[in-house]
């Protein structure tokens, strides 16, 4: 099949526009049927890419105008009158900073396949041939896209449409890095460095990452590599075959803690290059990206993923065990304290994804629990329980292996398969464990994981100690607040709080609590003043109307989630921590 030709300029750069011009083959029919995909891999949320294409004419090669419409949203059809090709021109509006749409701006352009290319409809197997034609005072275009075979500057190529979607282009002047991992080309593409962000030293560290996974998964399936990480200001990170596109703020190289989040980022998405790229659900491939496609998997696509990516992080020096523990101890609390776990299962959080992830309101705390923080729990518990139920001789990791030596093919797993493969290898039936942590809403059960490596969570520095005597804890309300032109408006109302048993509302303002003025400042301080099951009445304005709630206090949450390692473990907790972190204890 002859190939699809696309040439992008950037004369309208300044005003955030990217000129295309796209030649199409005929094939000798009437017509043709033109479509852009409207969500990308990756980021399950449809996205109307068409929004944002202006001034699209269709022609033939000498430029004289065919007759064409639009008959969808994201499709056009387009009259050949028998020409060999036509030739469409577009322009998109490129203001977007985020891993998945575009920015084109006067310094530097980030294009994404899904949001730029229009292409043929039943023709997503076809080459497509992409050529840049740069502004004067860029120097670097670079990608994951193999250069053209006729070797001009720019140029690229991808098998097909997949592959185009599939591959992230950057043009600019940034700062490139170059590193080798076992014989294949790694590029750290850092944009804004501004002389702010340490560019050397996160070279240094991505190649480190590198090399952990290569520890972890045993080979690297290409032959180059790119980490495109756009430090602009903004957050986020989208996997790609063999590209990763990032975004970050350039102080983040100078904060130790948002730094360590960054690394951690990055080994995410550098970890996704199997799980999901080439072990995936069988649901996520082929892609048609004109309508949702749904999976009950993501728990395994971004959950473990989510385990593994600061778990790494430790095995390669990068993080310390303290340090670890932490960012474990967070992802437990942000759990622990979403009483959306306990409305929706992670196997419906995931199939969810497309109404409720990428769409949340003031009531997804309540209503749902995030795959991400909940899956990768499901992998630490997971992981424990194999390591103990074996003596160690069974991990998680070997899961991963043996799933990718089973599933990694075009055709990939279906769920009950990746569960089965667990079982399997485990010599165990997990039929009932898997479904207590991803069909039912239950609460996890930390035990088994805490004593098998000989941690233990920390007690609240506020919980009263039977042997001293401490004041009471105060009173909770279940709210939390913002300050909007000095108005203490309400944010969010936790399900089952006394503020939810009374019908405290979201956008109430609060005025007063027992007949005293509040203010945004003075708010908590106040409620310090009241003891767990003392009545409040607090004056809220709805719609400006004055309404007296009458509530109860309860008492926060007193679990503290922090983790640590026990004083004294045994020999074998030292051991199973030293096997689990790859490390000692002490650090």
């Amino acid at each position: 099949m002859s190939p699809i030709h696309y040439s992008l300029s950037f004369e309208a750069a300044p005003n955030h526009y990217l000129d295309v011009e796209a030649i199409y083959p005929t094939d000798g029919k009437s017509e043709l049927e033109l479509m852009m995909a409207v969500w990308t891999p990756g980021s399950y949320l449809v996205r109307e890419y068409a929004r944002h294409v202006e001034d699209l004419k269709v022609t033939t090669l000498n430029g004289d105008p065919l007759s064409f419409e639009k008959s969808r949203k994201n499709r056009w059809v387009v009259e050949t009158s028998g020409n060999k090709h036509v030739r469409v021109n577009y322009r998109i509006y490129c203001r977007e900073l985020t891993v998945r749409s575009n920015w084109v701006g006067s310094d530097f352009a980030i294009l994404n396949g899904a949001s730029t290319f229009i292409t043929l409809v039943g023709g997503l197997d076809r080459e497509h041939i992409i050529e840049l034609r740069l502004p004067d005072n860029w120097e670097h275009s670079i990608t994951g896209l193999p250069d053209h075979l006729e070797n001009k500057s720019h140029t690229y190529q991808a098998k097909n449409f997949d592959t185009l979607v599939d591959s992230p282009i950057f043009a600019g002047n940034p700062a490139v890095y170059e590193f080798e991992v076992d014989g294949k080309t790694h590029l750290l593409v850092n944009q804004g460095e501004d002389g702010v962000w340490d560019g050397p030293r996160s070279a240094r560290d991505v190649e480190a990452i590198v090399r952990q996974n290569l520890d972890f998964w045993g080979s690297l399936p290409y032959e180059k590599y790119v980490f495109l990480n756009m430090i602009v200001g903004a957050g986020g990170g989208l996997e790609h075959k063999n590209s990763t596109l990032m975004m970050t703020n350039r102080w983040t190289s100078r904060d130790p803690e948002q730094y360590r989040k960054w690394l951690g980022l990055t080994c995410h998405e550098f970890f996704h290059t199997w799980n999901v790229k080439r072990l995936r659900p069988v649901e996520l491939g082929p892609f048609d990206y004109e309508k949702e496609t749904y999976t009950k998997s993501l728990w395994i696509v971004e959950g473990l993923t989510s385990y593994y990516d600061d778990l790494l992080l430790r095995r390669a020096g990068l993080l310390t065990t303290k340090q670890y523990l932490e960012a474990l101890s967070a992802n437990i609390k942000r759990v622990q304290e979403t009483p959306g776990r306990r409305a929706s299962s992670l196997e419906q959080s995931s199939f969810d994804a497309w109404i409720k992830f990428y769409r949340p309101d003031e009531n997804s705390v309540n209503s749902t629990i995030s795959y991400y923080t909940k899956g990768a729990l499901i992998g630490f518990l997971l992981d424990a329980h194999l390591r103990n139920a074996s003596s160690g001789r069974i991990n998680l990791d070997q899961v991963m292996l043996s799933a990718m030596d089973n599933y990694s093919s075009d055709t990939g797993y279906t769920s009950e398969e990746f569960k089965e493969t667990v079982s399997k290898l485990a010599g165990i039936d997990l039929r009932s464990w898997f479904k207590n942590a991803l069909q039912e809403t239950g609460e996890l059960d930390y035990t088994e994981a805490l004593d098998l490596y000989g941690l233990e969570f920390e007690k609240p520095l506020s919980t009263p100690d039977e042997d001293i005597k401490t004041p009471s804890l105060p009173g909770w309300v279940g709210v939390t607040t913002k300050n909007k032109d000095g108005r203490l408006i309400v944010k969010q109302v936790l399900r089952g709080s006394p503020a939810y048993q009374s019908g405290v509302n979201v956008d109430d303002e609060i005025l007063a609590l027992n007949g005293f003025r509040v203010t945004h400042k003075s708010f908590k301080k106040r409620l310090k003043q009241y003891l767990p099951e003392e009545k409040l009445t607090v004056l809220v304005s709805r719609r400006e109307r004055l309404l007296d709630l009458h509530l109860i206090l309860g008492t926060a949450p007193q679990n503290s989630w922090k983790l640590r390692v026990k004083e004294g473990p045994s020999p074998s907790q030292k051991e199973s921590l030293r096997h689990w972190l790859g490390v000692t204890a002490r650090d």
